[in-house]
């Protein structure tokens, strides 16, 4: 099975895949390059590509089985509400509505697009799963909200809620930050087996047919 796991960040989605499935190929890209070469070191096996994951998905979308798309949230996030007033306002970044629009008319296989609960009415609906929303060509199944108070996590905690290292990222983005923007890698591993049994069921089905 060949994946995309765009906006890849530390593979907080990838995490556990390989504990449901050992012969998978995976493309990460991530425009950070320090964050690049830690998704790398922590995921040794996966082609990485250091890049425009927007862009990737355009031109490479038709090689891969399974594509995961989480796109920055910030622009999105319900904390402009609260902001507006201490710093500059910016406009939502529609990349996020172009890849699930995208991926629905023109995607074969599988796919998930991962975002925030935004501040604006949601403009295509979504799967509500804890504090995420998911567009997908599937149900997302209920999982338990391992990362229920996540926001009040400290660079330690968040260390050890993710099993990462921050220490290690020389980079300029805030590392709490980072890690609370993680997808808990429990959520990812249950909407990642989810995803294999419907793809399971659908051959069956489609052999049962010949």
């Amino acid at each position: 099975m060949k994946i995309l796991n765009l906006y890849a960040c530390l593979g907080g989605n990838r995490y556990k895949w390989n504990e449901v499935k050992e012969d998978i190929e995976v493309t990460a890209v991530e425009l950070d390059i320090e964050l690049a070469r830690l998704y790398q070191e922590r995921f040794p096996n996966d082609r990485v590509v250091v890049g425009d994951a927007h862009e990737y998905l355009l031109n490479h979308y038709k090689e891969y089985d399974f594509i995961w798309s989480s796109p920055p949230c910030p622009t999105h996030s319900r904390i402009q509400l609260s902001m507006q007033n201490n710093r500059e306002m910016a406009y939502p970044d529609m990349k996020l509505y172009q890849e699930i629009i995208f991926l629905k008319t023109f995607f074969k296989g599988k796919y998930v697009v991962e975002n925030v609960i935004p501040y604006y009415d949601t403009l295509i609906p979504a799967q509500k799963r804890g504090r995420h929303l998911f567009w997908s060509n599937f149900i997302i199944p209920h999982y338990e909200e391992r990362d229920v108070v996540i926001r009040d996590y400290q660079i330690p905690q968040l260390e050890n809620h993710h099993k990462i290292d921050l220490s290690k990222y020389k980079g300029k983005q805030d590392k709490r930050k980072i890690g609370r923007n993680l997808v808990d890698y429990e959520a990812g591993k249950t909407i990642f087996e989810t995803m294999l049994g419907i793809i399971k069921k659908e051959d069956i089905k489609q052999t049962e047919l010949f």
